[in-house]
């Protein structure tokens, strides 16, 4: 069983949602990442999502589109996020890793060698926002030989009959898109959200994290309610942003840590209510 299986097994089995947090990898510089890994997870994150930089999102709100743009002019590619993952598991090789991004990068490294790069590293599972579940197969394909989940979106405006194709080729979980826009706008409707959550829960056994929108412990709280899972993104980047330096000290860092530490530990109170 995958880190990322056995993480959710078990909080499924505490009766509890999972606090997943996303970063950009190489944001606001390389030197951040790492520790910032670390002190989301000392601050309660049960999931690391880490974006991989990429200079045409299709779904990114300014925040994280900003976040990219910023990794980018550090030149960080694919094979760093990878050397990224790498150095966090030399401390911590229990807390699942989840990288999301655009097919591009992938296709770029080539998938076989990606899959193989992936696991070597340490990753757990892939979200490819662009990436349509019709033309999964041979990436699927190679991930699961090397037991990484790809994930899937499912959004607010997905039918049924495309929700349960998705369904079906989904492992890890299900990623619910909370609202219909770019991530961390702000018009969350958490009847609405339920009640798909709910029907997507009728119809799969894998755990539905909702993400998109979940910018603050209300939001949070509200969500965590009934999925099984928040995904928190734009809110965490900004708090990378405000300690943007080109060169990364000792006490910056700190400073990110403390920060981010007291951001999480705040979500995973509304999480836990």
């Amino acid at each position: 069983m995958s880190r990322l299986k056995d993480r959710l097994q078990t909080i499924r089995g505490e009766d509890r949602a999972a606090l997943v947090t996303f970063i950009t990898a190489g944001d606001p510089a390389p030197g951040y990442t790492v520790p910032a890994l670390h002190a989301l997870v000392e601050a309660g994150a049960d999931v690391l999502e880490i974006g991989v930089p990429f200079s045409d999102p299709e779904a990114e709100g300014p925040a994280i589109q900003a976040s990219s743009e910023r990794a980018l002019a550090h030149g960080v590619t694919l094979a760093q996020v990878l050397e990224m993952v790498a150095e966090f598991r030399k401390r911590d090789a229990t807390t699942p890793i989840v990288l999301m991004g655009y097919l591009n990068s992938v296709l770029r490294m080539g998938e076989a060698h990606f899959a193989a790069a992936a696991s070597e590293a340490g990753v757990d599972g892939l979200i490819m926002v662009n990436l349509p579940p019709e033309e999964s197969d041979d990436l699927r394909a190679e991930l699961t030989a090397h037991d990484i989940d790809l994930v899937f979106l499912v959004a607010p405006t997905t039918t049924k009959v495309r929700a349960d194709k998705i369904l079906s080729l989904a492992s890890g979980f299900v990623y619910y898109v909370s609202l219909k826009g770019i991530t961390g706008a702000d018009h969350l409707d958490p009847a609405e959200i339920e009640a798909r959550v709910t029907a997507l829960r009728e119809r799969t056994d894998l755990p539905v994290m909702v993400g998109f929108g979940i910018k603050d412990p209300t939001s949070a709280g509200a969500v965590a309610a009934f999925a099984d899972g928040v995904v928190v993104g734009s809110a965490i980047v900004r708090t990378m942003a405000a300690s943007a330096a080109s060169a990364p000290s000792t006490a910056a860092i700190e400073r990110l840590g403390i920060a981010l530490k007291e951001q999480v530990a705040a979500l995973r109170s509304a999480v836990d209510r």
